[in-house]
């Protein structure tokens, strides 16, 4: 993961998330190195996992591959 904890954009949601009370979310930053920075929206002072661009980078193509079902 990601040492660089220097967050240099809003958290923000997909818009693809649901915006009702009871929805399950997460939000994500950009890092200044380029990673990416997630947290939970219902906890946002709480803990945020940070990732390195190449390990973004990874999971977004993990995504797109279908590693994740769905």
């Amino acid at each position: 993961m990601s040492r660089n904890r220097n967050i240099v954009t809003a958290f923000r949601k997909s818009s693809a998330s649901g915006m009702g009370a009871n929805d399950d979310c997460v939000e994500i930053a950009q890092t200044a190195d380029g990673g990416r920075a997630i947290r939970d929206s219902k906890a946002p002072h709480g803990p945020i996992l940070f990732f390195t661009p190449t390990e973004w980078n990874a999971f977004n193509v993990a995504v797109s591959d279908g590693e994740f079902g769905g």
